[in-house]
């Protein structure tokens, strides 16, 4: 595919009512690894996270914890931007809905629009009300009055709230995502939200009484007894972030005019973010997104990873114990994209020490090694030694591959791919056999050189995956950077490799699937 002159990439925006666990850490990875993509293709990306700080579910939890919600609020919403460090993210800005000073008028420029337009009144309501989903339930939705994604108790609600008319897009909604205008990846996701809209919309409920709210959030405009919505709030961010309050230059250039907006987001927000969100832009007349790409649930034991039934493994402490990118590597390589995944410890470790570790890591050794016993330099003047068809293939064919399956958000297969040259370079490596070659010969020379030089080519397609291996190898080749373009033209001073590039060896047994010290 052509690449798009200007991205717009967000993640979903967590609750802060616990600290990020490794299904939020998926989920910024995934929108992470493609935001610095579409950089290395030569698109204008901005990338955007933040914290959805309003929700009723963070008001309980400060409750539950005896603390003030602003107090809880800081304390969480910073732990989710340490991620950034934790996990080597690229983001372009950070919103915290709470106190961020471009958000509350954003959202009260978007509902005065959508007023205007005639899509909100008010009613008395009634109805089923999961805290943690921030959703209320019709009860043909649920089984013995229990959230289907919870599976706690739902609560009965009454209360005069503020609507919105959703039913008057109904069928502007669903052309929207039948003719791909809002395209949904994977399928099944596409036609979840096309069954919720094809059963009928109702209206919905887009405030709560302050009182309920404990005065927490974004007063209604002109009714102060009223708290906007969550959702209405949260999804705003997307614009208010790029400072559609006041028409600023972000908003005109990575809203308005960019080739592609799209959202990374968890499979049980996708009736906000494929229904509800669009049917506010049409109300205020604002482009829609592009894209929405759905991953999967991280499960722990078949049971979803979650902060409300405190479940999970902090990523925090396995980044700790194992490095940024070998948790970058697992989320990618091994959590297919857009579906379920199953994660245990045991498997993490495993994976760690087979791919990044016993592959990857004594690959790097090897090649560094042979070549310093080379005298250090490897140059490009010799032609491609015996045997080495196949790797310069697999080689010459990483780019394409790689390109088409970050395009179909497979980041699964992105690293297979490269996972595939690197194996390949290890099978040819151990034919040849250059250890047994005369010293600075031709046939060695030429064998050591296609090594460097299939790292140099792992280290560039690495680099939005695994940004600090990309770099560290390109380190150990002696070159400044891993942006040299081309398969076949480097030149390589190649510089001391004192310690392993993925250590076996270290202390993981303080990290605790689903530990009460690892609650999140």
């Amino acid at each position: 595919m052509t690449n798009p002159a200007r991205w717009f990439i967000s993640s979903s925006i967590p609750y802060v009512n616990a600290r990020p666990h490794l299904g939020f850490a998926l989920e910024i990875v995934q929108a992470d690894a493609l935001a610095r993509f579409r950089r290395t293709q030569g698109s204008e990306v901005h990338f955007l996270t933040g914290t959805d700080d309003n929700s009723l579910s963070n008001v309980r939890a400060a409750e539950n914890n005896g603390i003030p919600t602003r107090e809880l609020v800081e304390r969480h919403s910073a732990a989710f931007f340490e991620l950034r460090q934790v996990l080597d993210l690229s983001f372009d800005d950070f919103i915290k809905t709470s106190s961020d000073p471009r958000h509350a008028p954003a959202v009260h420029r978007l509902w005065q629009l959508c007023e205007a337009n005639g899509d909100i009144y008010k009613q008395a309501y009634r109805g089923l009300y999961c805290v943690g989903c921030e959703v209320f339930y019709k009860e043909s939705e649920v089984d013995e009055g229990r959230c289907p994604v919870h599976f706690s108790q739902l609560e009965a609600v009454e209360e005069e709230n503020y609507f919105f008319r959703l039913s008057r897009y109904q069928d502007a909604l669903e052309k929207a995502l039948e003719s791909d205008r809002v395209r949904i990846e994977p399928l099944e996701r596409r036609n979840e939200a096309l069954g919720f809209l094809k059963a009928g919309l109702e209206d919905i409920s887009i405030s709560r009484s302050s009182q309920r709210a404990r005065g927490w959030g974004i007063p209604v405009p002109r009714d102060e007894s009223q708290i906007i919505y969550v959702w209405f709030d949260a999804l705003a961010n997307y614009i208010s972030a790029l400072g559609y309050a006041e028409d600023a230059e972000a908003f005109e250039r990575f809203w308005l005019s960019s080739d592609v907006r799209a959202h990374v987001i968890g499979k049980d927000i996708v009736r906000q973010h494929a229904v509800y969100w669009p049917a506010f832009l049409l109300s205020a007349g604002l482009p829609l997104p592009t894209v929405i790409y759905v991953h999967g649930f991280l499960s722990i034991s078949g049971r979803k990873i979650s902060k409300s039934v405190g479940s999970g493994v902090d990523p925090v402490e396995l980044a700790r114990a194992y490095g940024s990118d070998a948790v970058r590597y697992y989320l990618l390589a091994k959590v297919p994209s857009l579906k379920d995944s199953d994660f245990s410890l045991q498997t993490f470790d495993r994976v760690y020490r087979s791919d990044l570790a016993d592959q990857l890591g004594n690959l790097v050794s090897r090649a560094v090694a042979l070549a310093r016993k080379e005298g250090g330099i490897a140059s490009s003047d010799r032609g491609f030694p015996e045997g080495a068809d196949l790797l310069v293939e697999v080689a010459l064919n990483l780019p394409q591959d790689i390109e088409s399956f970050v395009d179909a958000f497979d980041f699964s297969a992105a690293l297979g791919a490269i996972w595939a040259l690197v194996r390949e370079a290890n099978r040819f490596v151990v034919e040849a056999k250059p250890w047994e070659r005369p010293p600075q010969s031709e046939e060695r020379s030429a064998v050591v050189y296609l090594l460097l030089e299939t790292l140099r080519w792992v280290a560039i397609h690495l680099a939005p995956f695994l940004p600090g291996t990309a770099t560290e190898i390109a380190g150990r080749l002696g070159l400044i950077s891993p942006g040299a373009e081309g398969f076949g033209e480097g030149a390589f001073q190649v510089r001391e490799a004192a310690v392993a590039l993925f250590p076996k060896t270290g202390t993981r047994a303080h990290i605790a699937e689903g530990s009460a010290t690892n609650r999140v």
